[in-house]
């Protein structure tokens, strides 16, 4: 389900372009395989504030097969650091950055994103002009947590899939209840964010909806 409708969805979608026809294959085959990667109206929304924004390093909590990674570091000539927990997808995310050519460019972490961000507590805070988040919707708090200590100062964190469907604005868009425990934790992190003194933060209908937080770390630090 599109949160604003499939009319204006695929309107907006007819104006998707792709400058890497190699990055374009594999879009096309993730959507054959149902492969959950980033919306087309979420990859041009997160382009163009990564041209604007100018990073030097990204952190990508949330790998998928790599698209995302590779099409960051495509499109901004810069630096990805990607995590991903399950072993079979990171394989493949192995595979694509390399056939892709960012081999130099995005690094693939594989682990548990807390364990990972826990290890790389030891690195020099503020190596991360953007993190992405793109995992389990049930532990956004705990990565944005701990990649909080990574940011560099005015770091954007950018999160994917906020609206789950519809699920976090409001509970008719679950009438199973399926989903009760991770619209539940969705609703109280969007909360928190939105309340943090140090995070100017806007949440967007966009995709699945995204979150996007501009991070001032005097006061975080304080």
């Amino acid at each position: 389900m599109n949160i604003t409708n499939d009319i204006i969805t695929a309107y907006i979608d007819s104006f998707y372009k792709s400058a890497n026809p190699r990055l374009m294959e594999l879009r096309q085959f993730a959507e054959e395989k149902h492969i959950p990667i980033i919306l087309k109206d979420t990859e041009g929304l997160l382009l163009s504030i990564l041209k604007i924004k100018k990073p030097e390093r990204i952190l990508e909590i949330g790998s998928a097969v790599g698209y995302s990674a590779c099409c960051f570091a495509d499109g901004c000539g810069c630096s990805v650091t990607t995590i991903e927990s399950d072993r079979e997808t990171y394989e493949a995310a192995l595979v694509n950055v390399r056939e892709l050519g960012f081999s130099d460019e995005v690094e693939v972490l594989y682990g548990d994103a807390r364990d990972v961000l826990k290890g790389m507590s030891a690195e020099p805070e503020g190596i991360f002009d953007v993190v992405f988040i793109d995992a389990s919707k049930s532990h956004y708090r705990e990565f944005w947590d701990l990649a909080l200590p990574l940011c560099r100062q005015s770091a954007l964190v950018i999160c994917d899939n906020v609206l789950m469907k519809g699920m976090t604005a409001s509970d008719e868009y679950d009438p199973g209840r399926r989903y009760k425990t991770s619209i539940r934790r969705m609703r109280e992190f969007i909360k928190y964010i939105t309340h943090l003194e140090y995070a100017d933060t806007c949440v967007v209908p966009v995709g699945d909806g995204v979150s996007v937080s501009v991070i001032d770390k005097d006061v975080y630090e304080g």
